[in-house]
């Protein structure tokens, strides 16, 4: 027996943008790196125009540097980054914090590696009972085969694996919402 399919929904939806930061971006493949910059800068002006709340991590800042500028143009106002050592964003107490007080039980991750921070935090969520979705072109990881092993291995978990534009057309759910016409130009 299979699970029902289940859809982001923007009234549940928390989107988490992992580790986008100078040193590990430039370790990536760049066209990798870039697509994952772009899905998720597109999400984050969604996020933004939907009032969807965002949180941020940084893996030890002092020696990665700070969220990349491209990304950190695009948090919304009062979004400030969360500094981490572990590899799961739940092993910081101010992402834990956050989490619990937006309420959101829908949690979507994008971001950096695949395999280690992504992987981490989404086996964390579930255990914590949230619905986790990894945006399957907004994550990276050095090695690609370290991301398709990771995204295969979290797939059959009951990670739900899906697209940018899947995220952004679940969002919106109908062509006659008010944000239709100026979100969906991100796509173009």
């Amino acid at each position: 027996m299979t699970a029902p399919l289940t859809l982001c929904n923007p009234e549940q939806s928390l989107l988490v943008v992992i580790d986008i930061q100078p040193r590990l971006v430039e370790a990536m493949p760049e066209p990798e790196a870039q697509r994952m910059m772009e899905v998720g800068t597109m999400l984050l002006q969604a996020a933004a125009a939907l009032s969807i709340p965002v949180l941020v991590t940084e893996q030890y800042p002092q020696g990665l540097g700070s969220t990349c500028e491209e990304i950190a143009a695009h948090l919304p106002e009062g979004v400030t980054p969360i500094g981490k050592t572990g590899f799961a964003c739940t092993c910081a107490e101010a992402f834990r914090h956050q989490l619990r007080r937006s309420g959101r039980q829908q949690v979507i991750l994008t971001g950096q590696e695949t395999h280690v921070c992504v992987l981490q935090t989404a086996a964390a969520l579930q255990a914590q009972g949230k619905t986790v979705f990894v945006v399957e072109d907004a994550v990276c990881s050095r090695r690609p085969e370290h991301k398709i092993y990771a995204l295969e291995r979290m797939r059959r978990a009951g990670v739900i694996v899906l697209s940018g534009e899947s995220v952004l057309f679940e969002w919106l759910r109908d062509f006659r919402h008010p944000q239709f016409k100026s979100l969906a130009r991100l796509i173009r």
